[in-house]
C-alpha cells in the first residue's frame, strides 16, 4: 500500500460526502490530507475504544468547515461512526453535521464553526493541562501529560479572538499546543491577498510562539516540524504549512470554486484521475482500513495509562482519589452539607451591601471548598470582585495558580473557558460587566450549545451603575441571555439569593450559568424557612396575602422597591404579593401548578426589573405591566437615573393602582 492511497482516502471520503450531500467545504480537507495525516498517524495518542481516555492528545478542528477530514479521521481509525454515517453527511439528526458538534463518544472535542473559536478552544484545553499538571504531577509519575493539536485557516486569522487568544498562549507559555495553519491563501471571496497580508510569522513571533514554515504537501516535512514542536516546551508551536485548496482537482484546485461547494460529479472523475484514485464514491481498499486502523494502538496506550495510574494510586492516594473526583465532575465529599451550613450562616448574619460583594463572600466559601474552580476577570477583577480568600494568582512562575487575569479580553476569555471545561477536571468562572456580554455573545451561546457548566460572572447590571454613562449601561442584555436556549440566568436580591445562585452554577452539569450582580447596594432580606428553601426554584413568594389585589415581581436590587410599595399599599388597604423572581429561567422550568401558586393567575401583575422588558411576557396576561427601560441610559449618579427612568416607590405605586383599577 502506498503512503499516497491512505492520504487519499482522507480526500475521497470527504469530497464523495460533500458531493452526495451537494452542500460542504471540500477544498480543505483535500488541502490538509497530508497534515492529518503525518498528526494523526505517527504523533496523535489517542483510543477510539475509549474516546474519554483523560490523558488522551486533544484535537481541535478550528477551520469547522473542514468537517468530513474530521470525519473521515474519525472513521477510518476505528471511532462509532460508519460508512453510512459518513454517506449521511450533513443529513437531519446525523452524526455528520455540516460543523463538527462536540461529541466527545464519537470524538469530536468542541463545536467548532464560528472561525477562530477553536483556537481559542484549545488554548483552554491546554491551560487546564498546565493547571492539572502543575497540582498532581510528581517528579516520579505524571498522570497529566499530553498534548492539544488545533488545525485552522486563514479566516481563524482574520478573526480577533485568534489574537486574544493566541497573545494569551504565547504569554503564559502553553508548550503543549501545537497549531498547524493551512495557508491556502484562498476564502469564500476568493484570493485572500487583497484583504488579509499579516505577516503572521512575525506576529506569531511577537506573541512567544515557536515558527515553523513547511510545505504542507510533503509529510516528512511536516513530521519533524511536529518533533521540533514537541521539543519546544516553553513556547507554543505554529506550524505554518503552504498548501493548495482542492489539491488533485484538475480545474478546481487553488480557486474559491472549491471552498463552499461540491467539485461536482464531472470534476470528482477527473479528480480520481489526477490522482490515481480508482476506487468508486466511499470506497476505502481493506489495506488502507488497516494501516488507520487505531483501536489496539490505542488502547496500548491507554493501558499503559491505566498502569501508571494504579501505581499513582499506591504511591499518592489522596491526590489519587482528587484527581479522580476531578475527572468525574463530582462534588467534594460532604460538600451538601458544608453548603447548608455556610447558607445557614449567610442568613444569620444577612446585611445590606452590593451583590457583587456578596459574590465575593459566596466565592470565599466555594474556592475554598472546590479547587477545581478557576476563577478569572477579563481586567476587571477588583469591580467583578472574582479574587477570593483562596485565590492566588495563575502565572509561569505559579502554573497551579487558580485565579486568571485575561485582560481585556471578553471573547478570548470566554471561549478559553470553553476549552478549559471541555478538557475536564476544571470548573471555571469569568466576568466582565454585564453590558460587554456584546463581546463574550458567541462564546457564550456555544458554551449553552455544547452543554458546558461554565460559570459567568456579570457585575455592573444596570443603569444604576451611574456616571459611566449608556456605553456601560445594560439595557437588552439580561434578555438576550434568557432567550438562549440552555442557559441559566440568576439575578439575586441579596446575600442569600447569591450563595443559592453560586451553588445552582457550581451544581451544574450540562448547563452554563449567567450570575449577575449589582454594583449598587440592596437590602438584606428576611425569609421564612419555607421562603429560603424556594429561592432554588428560581422565583417564590417573599410577600403573601390570602386575597392579593395585585402580584409584583421583581429581580435583583428592584426587589426591595418591590416590597416597599407593597408596604405603602397595604397602607390604603391594596393588598399585594411580593415576588422575588432570582431566576426567570429556572422559575420557567417548574410546574404550572407551582407557578400559580407564586404568581396568581386571576390577579394583575406588575414587574419590576431594571432592564428591557420583553423577557416577561411569557409570565403576564396582555393586560399586565412591567415597569422596565427601552432606551439608552445616561450618565449621572445612579440614584438620579433610577427616578429619573421610573424605579422608585412612587412609580410602582402609582402603576400597581391603575392596573387594579382597569
Amino acid at each position: 500500500m502506498h503512503q499516497s492511497d491512505s492520504i487519499n482516502a482522507l480526500r475521497f471520503l470527504s469530497a464523495d460526502a460533500v458531493q452526495k450531500a451537494n452542500s460542504g467545504h471540500p477544498g480543505m480537507p483535500m488541502g490538509m490530507a497530508e497534515i492529518a495525516y503525518a498528526l494523526w498517524s505517527k504523533h496523535l495518542n489517542h483510543n477510539p475504544l475509549n474516546p474519554t481516555w483523560f490523558n488522551r492528545d486533544r484535537f481541535v478542528l478550528s477551520n469547522g468547515h473542514g468537517s468530513m477530514l474530521l470525519y473521515s479521521l474519525l472513521h477510518l481509525t476505528g471511532y462509532d461512526l460508519s460508512i453510512q454515517d459518513i454517506k449521511d453527511f450533513r443529513k437531519l439528526k446525523s452524526k455528520t453535521p455540516g460543523h463538527p458538534e462536540y461529541d466527545i463518544d464519537t470524538g469530536i472535542e468542541t463545536t467548532t464553526g464560528p472561525l477562530g473559536q477553536g483556537i481559542a478552544n484549545a488554548v483552554g484545553m491546554a491551560i487546564s493541562e498546565k493547571i492539572l499538571a502543575a497540582e498532581f504531577n510528581k517528579e516520579d509519575i505524571q498522570p497529566i501529560n499530553h498534548y492539544t493539536y488545533a488545525f485552522l485557516g486563514d479566516g481563524c486569522l482574520m478573526e480577533g479572538i485568534s489574537h486574544e487568544a493566541c497573545s494569551f498562549a504565547g504569554t503564559h507559555k502553553l508548550g503543549k499546543l501545537i497549531c498547524f495553519y493551512d495557508q491556502n491563501g484562498i476564502s469564500i471571496d476568493g484570493e485572500i491577498e487583497n484583504w488579509f497580508t499579516d505577516d503572521s510569522v512575525n506576529r506569531f513571533e511577537s506573541y512567544g510562539w515557536q515558527t515553523i514554515s513547511v510545505d504542507g504537501h510533503n509529510v516528512d516535512e511536516i513530521d519533524q516540524a511536529i518533533v521540533k514542536a514537541k521539543e519546544e516546551s516553553t513556547k507554543p508551536s505554529m506550524i505554518f504549512c503552504k498548501t493548495t485548496i482542492g489539491f488533485g482537482s484538475p480545474n478546481k484546485s487553488g480557486t474559491a470554486d472549491v471552498h463552499g461547494a461540491a467539485l461536482g460529479e464531472e470534476e470528482l472523475e477527473k479528480t480520481r484521475e489526477a490522482l490515481g484514485w480508482k476506487y468508486s464514491s466511499f470506497e476505502v481498499p481493506q489495506e488502507v482500513y488497516e494501516f488507520w486502523d487505531s483501536k489496539e494502538s490505542g488502547a496500548n496506550i491507554n493501558t499503559e495509562w491505566d498502569s501508571l495510574i494504579k501505581k499513582y494510586e499506591e504511591d499518592y492516594l489522596n491526590e489519587s482519589q482528587e484527581l479522580h473526583r476531578r475527572i468525574n465532575g463530582d462534588l467534594p465529599i460532604d460538600f451538601q452539607q458544608r453548603f447548608i451550613d455556610f447558607l445557614d450562616d449567610c442568613n444569620s448574619n444577612n446585611s445590606s451591601m452590593a451583590t457583587r460583594k456578596a459574590s465575593k463572600a459566596c466565592l470565599d466559601f466555594f474556592v475554598k471548598e472546590m479547587p477545581e474552580l478557576i476563577g478569572g476577570s477579563a481586567d476587571l477583577t477588583p469591580s467583578n470582585n472574582t479574587f477570593s480568600a483562596s485565590s492566588s494568582t495563575f502565572s509561569n512562575e505559579n502554573p497551579s495558580g487558580n485565579h486568571i487575569n485575561y485582560g481585556v479580553r471578553e471573547f478570548g476569555m470566554s471561549a478559553i473557558m470553553n476549552g478549559m471545561v471541555l478538557h475536564g477536571g476544571i470548573k471555571p468562572y469569568g466576568a466582565t460587566f454585564l453590558v460587554f456580554t456584546d463581546y463574550a455573545r458567541n462564546a457564550v451561546r456555544l458554551s449553552a450549545l455544547m452543554g458546558l457548566p461554565n460559570i459567568f460572572v456579570y457585575t455592573h447590571d444596570s443603569i444604576a451603575l451611574g456616571e459611566d454613562g449608556p456605553t456601560h449601561q445594560p439595557i437588552e442584555h439580561m434578555v438576550t441571555l434568557r432567550s438562549t436556549p440552555n442557559l441559566n440566568s440568576w439575578r439575586p436580591a441579596d446575600l442569600v439569593e447569591t450563595a443559592i445562585a453560586w451553588k445552582n452554577a457550581v451544581s451544574s452539569k450540562t448547563t452554563p450559568t449567567c450570575l449577575i450582580f449589582s454594583r449598587q447596594g440592596t437590602s438584606a432580606l428576611n425569609r421564612t424557612p419555607e421562603q429560603l428553601s424556594s429561592i432554588e426554584m428560581g422565583g417564590y413568594l417573599l410577600e403573601e396575602n390570602k386575597n392579593p389585589d395585585i402580584t409584583i415581581v421583581a429581580s435583583g436590587s428592584e426587589v426591595q422597591l418591590a416590597l416597599d410599595a407593597a408596604n405603602e399599599l397595604s397602607n390604603e388597604s391594596i393588598e399585594a404579593n411580593v415576588v422575588s423572581m432570582p431566576s426567570l429561567d429556572i422559575f420557567l422550568k417548574q410546574s404550572s401548578e407551582f407557578q400559580d401558586k407564586v404568581i396568581n393567575p386571576n390577579k394583575p401583575v406588575l414587574v419590576v426589573e431594571c432592564a428591557h422588558p420583553n423577557s416577561w411576557y411569557k409570565i403576564l396576561n396582555r393586560s399586565d405591566k412591567v415597569i422596565g427601560i427601552e432606551s439608552f441610559g445616561e450618565s449621572a449618579p445612579g440614584g438620579e437615573l433610577l427616578d429619573h427612568f421610573g424605579f422608585n416607590k412612587e412609580n410602582v405605586i402609582k402603576t400597581a393602582k391603575l392596573l387594579i383599577n382597569d
